[in-house]
C-alpha cells in the first residue's frame, strides 16, 4: 500500500458533537453504529462501535471500520462522535478490508490501549478465515498499530487448531493483573489466559459451558469478587424466557467464582430488541452501571443498519451472588403516529399452526413494520418440510370492532403456483365471527407487489380470520407467509390498548 494512502487510512476522522434526547445515540441515519463495547478512562465513558453500511434492502453485514462515541455524562445527551478510527486493512497488514466485526478496547497496565478485533485473514487455507488481532495505541482514538505484526493471536491455526468462527473477543484484566480473553459464536464459546504483554496466548484454550442458550457476543466483567458473563442467547421457543424466534436474541448472563468458571446461568438482562442480533457490553462509570446495546431504531434503521443505545443497569444485592436486574430499553421521544384506520395493532394474533415454527414470529403480523428485505422473524409463516394445503391467521379484539376493508402483504421466495418454498397463496378470503365463521364477499388479489387490499360491506365483530389456500398439487404445496396484515375501520381508529391476556375465544 502506498504510504500516502496508508497514512490516510490510519488518520482518525474529525470528531463532532452529538446531542441526543434519548436512544439511539446516533439516530439521524447518517451513521449507523453497532456491537458496542464500553470503556471507562478517567472521567470519560467511551463506546467502541462498528459501523453498519448496508444499503437499504441488503441483508448482509457491510462493515468496513470502527468508530467511537464518548461522553462525560450519559444523562446529558451530549456525546462526541469519532468516525473511522480504524479499518482492518490499515491496522493489520495480514487482514482483508471489510468485516470489521465486534471488537473491544481495554486499557493495559502499561497505560496503553489495546484493541482486540476480529478480521478476515487475507491469506491462508483455514476453513473459516476469521481471526482475532490486537492493535495498540496511546489514546482510544488511535492511531492504531498492530501489536502482533506476525499475525493474529487467535485463528483456526493459532495458538492451537480449532474449528470455530473466531470473532467477538472480550477481554478482562483481573485485579491481580492476569489477562483473560473470551470469544466465539454460533453456540461455541472459548476462553484463554493471555500473558501480561496482552498479546501472547498463555493457554490452554478452554471450552466454556454453563452459559445456557449461548449464541454469540460474550462480554466479561467483574463486580465485588464475582465474574459475570453477558452474552447473546437464542434458546428460542414459545415458552422461552429469552426469545420466541430463532433469529432474534436476548441478552442473558451467567456468573462464576473465577475467570474460568464454573459458570452458572442466572437469567435474562435484556429481552429481544428491534434488531435480530443482540450485542451488549456493561461498565461501571462514576458509581453507576450502564448497559450498552444496539437496536434498529435509528432513522432508516434495520437488522443490518443498527444503532448503539445506552441505559442504566441495576443490581440486586439482596441475593448471592448479586443479580443483574432486567433492563427495559428506552427510546427518545417520538412524534405521535399519524392517524390511521388500521386497528390490527390492538388485536391478539393467532394462527392455525401454533406454536408457530421458531424461525417465524406471530407478533410480526400486526407490529406495523414492513421491511424492504425481511427476514423470517419479520413475518408469520408456516413453511415446513410438508406444507399443508391451507392455513389461517386470525385477530381477536377485546370488544367488537367495525371493519370495511383489510390489507395483507404476502411474502414469497418462489413464484405463484409453485409447490415448494414459500409462494403467494393460490387464493384467500376473509371470515368474521358472528356465532360462527361467516365469509366476507369481495375481490381478493394474491400478488406480492405490496399490500393486497379487499373492501367489503361493513361488519361488526370481535374476530377476523384470513383463510389462505396454498399453491401446488394434491400431494405437494408451497408454504405461506405474511409480513403484515391490516384491519381497517370505516373511519380513523381510536387507540385501543391490547389486554395483557388474550380475550376469550370467538
Amino acid at each position: 500500500m502506498i504510504p500516502v494512502l496508508l497514512a490516510a487510512l490510519l488518520a482518525p476522522s474529525t470528531p463532532e458533537t452529538v446531542r441526543t434526547t434519548g436512544n439511539p445515540i446516533l439516530s439521524d441515519g447518517r451513521y449507523y453504529s453497532t456491537d458496542p463495547a464500553p470503556l471507562v478512562d478517567g472521567d470519560t465513558l467511551w463506546i467502541l462501535a462498528g459501523r453498519d453500511e448496508a444499503p437499504d434492502g441488503v441483508n448482509d453485514f457491510i462493515m468496513n471500520e470502527w468508530q467511537l462515541l464518548s461522553t462525560k455524562d450519559p444523562a446529558s445527551g451530549v456525546w462526541r462522535h469519532f468516525p473511522a478510527i480504524a479499518r482492518p486493512e490499515a491496522v493489520f497488514a495480514w487482514a482483508e478490508p471489510g468485516r470489521a466485526y465486534a471488537g473491544q478496547i481495554v486499557k493495559g497496565r502499561d497505560g496503553r490501549f489495546y484493541l482486540y478485533a476480529p478480521v478476515l485473514q487475507r491469506e491462508g487455507d483455514a476453513r473459516d478465515r476469521f481471526a482475532i488481532g490486537v492493535a495498540v495505541a496511546d489514546r482510544p482514538t488511535g492511531p492504531w498499530r498492530d501489536a502482533h505484526p506476525s499475525g493474529p493471536i487467535i485463528s483456526q491455526q493459532t495458538p492451537v487448531a480449532n474449528d470455530i468462527q473466531n470473532i467477538d473477543p472480550s477481554v478482562l484484566i483481573d485485579d491481580d493483573g492476569r489477562v483473560y480473553i473470551y470469544w466465539g459464536t454460533f453456540g461455541r464459546l472459548r476462553a484463554m489466559e493471555l500473558a501480561p504483554d496482552m498479546v501472547t496466548p498463555k493457554g490452554p484454550e478452554q471450552i466454556v459451558t454453563g452459559a445456557t442458550g449461548f449464541f454469540e457476543a460474550p462480554w466479561i466483567m467483574k463486580r465485588r469478587g464475582t465474574y459475570y458473563l453477558l452474552y447473546a442467547a437464542n434458546n428460542a421457543g414459545p415458552d422461552s424466557p429469552c426469545t420466541p424466534t430463532l433469529y432474534h436474541a436476548c441478552q442473558a448472563y451467567a456468573s462464576a467464582p473465577s475467570p474460568m468458571g464454573p459458570w452458572t446461568y442466572r437469567g435474562v438482562v435484556l429481552r429481544p430488541v428491534s434488531s435480530t442480533t443482540s450485542h451488549a457490553g456493561a461498565v461501571e462509570y462514576k458509581g453507576r452501571w450502564y448497559l450498552t446495546y444496539h437496536t434498529a431504531d435509528a432513522k432508516g434503521g434495520g437488522h443490518f443498519r443498527r444503532s448503539v443505545a445506552i441505559d442504566p443497569m441495576d443490581w440486586d444485592d439482596s441475593v448471592s451472588p448479586p443479580a443483574i436486574r432486567a433492563v427495559t430499553p428506552s427510546r427518545a421521544p417520538a412524534p405521535p403516529p399519524p392517524p390511521t384506520r388500521n386497528i390490527a395493532p390492538s388485536a391478539w394474533a393467532s394462527a392455525s399452526n401454533q406454536p408457530v415454527p421458531v424461525q417465524y414470529w406471530i407478533a410480526a403480523l400486526n407490529d406495523g413494520k414492513v421491511r424492504s428485505a425481511p427476514l423470517p422473524p419479520d413475518m408469520w409463516g408456516n413453511w415446513t418440510r410438508a406444507n399443508p394445503a391451507s392455513a389461517w391467521i386470525a385477530y381477536r379484539w377485546p370488544r367488537p370492532v367495525t371493519l370495511n376493508a383489510s390489507r395483507i402483504r404476502f411474502f414469497a421466495d418462489h413464484p405463484a403456483g409453485a409447490g415448494e418454498g414459500v409462494a403467494p397463496p393460490a387464493a384467500w378470503h376473509l371470515e368474521y365471527w358472528d356465532g360462527g365463521w361467516k365469509p366476507i364477499a369481495g375481490t381478493y388479489p394474491t400478488g406480492t407487489d405490496g399490500f393486497q387490499e379487499v373492501r367489503f360491506r361493513p361488519v361488526t365483530t370481535r374476530c377476523l380470520r384470513a383463510v389462505l389456500e396454498a399453491s401446488g398439487s394434491k400431494d405437494r404445496h408451497a408454504g405461506l407467509a405474511v409480513e403484515e396484515w391490516e384491519a381497517l375501520s370505516p373511519g380513523i381508529a381510536k387507540p385501543m390498548p391490547r389486554p395483557d391476556a388474550m380475550p376469550p375465544s370467538c
